[in-house]
């Protein structure tokens, strides 16, 4: 790339990168930022130009990033977010949040429980504000919020980083999911049944290390990463499913599955919800993050 300097650059063309970025698309990048796909195309052409570099190539999926892109995008990520707090700085109580986003990053446990009231308690302090849920967990999210793939996280820990922050939300437990109507469980039983695992990717779950430490096991007749599989799983079936208590008690009320308590003692965890340090008092994101505090002093409703 020949010198160039910065007074020579359309700073529009960052707000074009970042939307074909997250867009892959020169016709949805059009649609976001309001103006014409011949445009997009000429900005495109503009930023090869001064940063050297396809950085964007066509597939049969549309607009996949060069590595020199995805090198780039927290880059000029990070300095539009800095031109926004600046302009939020201005009037911090501007109510009109029309075209903006913010992504949050969650495990769709947390999206099925407390989904709903994200977006209300969002929508009450960000009018026409999208939030935007994107699946997470506690051992990819420090990198996804790094590199600004994600604004804010909701996961059972993760942030042990000097650049991020953290808040604890709650404390989360274990109950067991089953298509039977009975009122509790026995161990005996438990061990017994086959069972369903909800695992982001590993074999073994910590009901697993549960049973070994007293000398059991139990027989896992399949493997999801989604919870929101699990009634179509359980369905008509003797099996269980160990999941997070506050899933649970979603799925059980809008499905009819029977939520127990789980008969084997289970460590209880901590619900962190995390950012980055840098972004600290942007007005924005202060806004939503109390909206996710707000949202986790209710509690989904219990069929115990």
């Amino acid at each position: 790339m020949s010198q160039m300097n910065i007074a020579q650059v359309d700073l529009n063309l960052l707000k074009t990168f970042e939307a074909l970025h997250d867009e892959s698309s020169a016709s949805r990048a059009a649609l976001r930022l309001g103006v014409t796909q011949s445009a997009i195309s000429a900005g495109l052409r503009r930023l090869r130009e001064v940063y050297g570099d396809q950085l964007f190539v066509r597939t049969g999926r549309g607009l996949a990033p060069t590595l020199r892109a995805n090198q780039l995008k927290p880059l000029i990520s990070e300095a539009l977010d800095r031109c926004r707090q600046s302009l939020a700085m201005v009037n911090p109580d501007n109510q009109q949040y029309q075209g903006r986003s913010v992504v949050l990053g969650l495990s769709d446990d947390f999206e099925i429980a407390y989904g709903r009231r994200l977006m209300d308690e969002i929508t009450r302090r960000a009018p026409r504000l999208r939030v935007i849920f994107r699946q997470t967990h506690s051992q990819i999210v420090a990198g996804a919020l790094l590199e600004r793939t994600l604004d804010l996280a909701i996961t059972a820990g993760g942030f042990a980083h000097s650049r991020l922050s953290r808040q604890v939300l709650g404390e989360g437990d274990y109950r067991c999911l089953v298509d039977a109507d009975q009122p509790s469980m026995s161990l005996d039983e438990f061990v017994t049944r086959e069972h369903v695992l909800v695992s982001s990717g590993g074999f073994i779950g910590i009901t697993d290390e549960g049973l070994a430490a007293q000398g059991l096991s139990r027989q896992v007749c399949a493997s999801t990463s989604h919870f929101a599989a699990l009634p179509f799983l359980l369905k008509g079936s003797q099996a269980v499913a160990t999941i997070p208590g506050h899933a649970a008690e979603v799925i059980g009320a809008m499905t009819g599955l029977r939520v127990l308590a789980c008969p084997l003692a289970l460590p209880r965890y901590p619900i962190e919800l995390g950012w980055r340090t840098q972004a600290q008092l942007d007005p924005l994101l202060l806004k939503v993050r109390e909206a996710i505090v707000a949202s986790f002093t209710w509690s989904p409703p219990s069929t115990c």
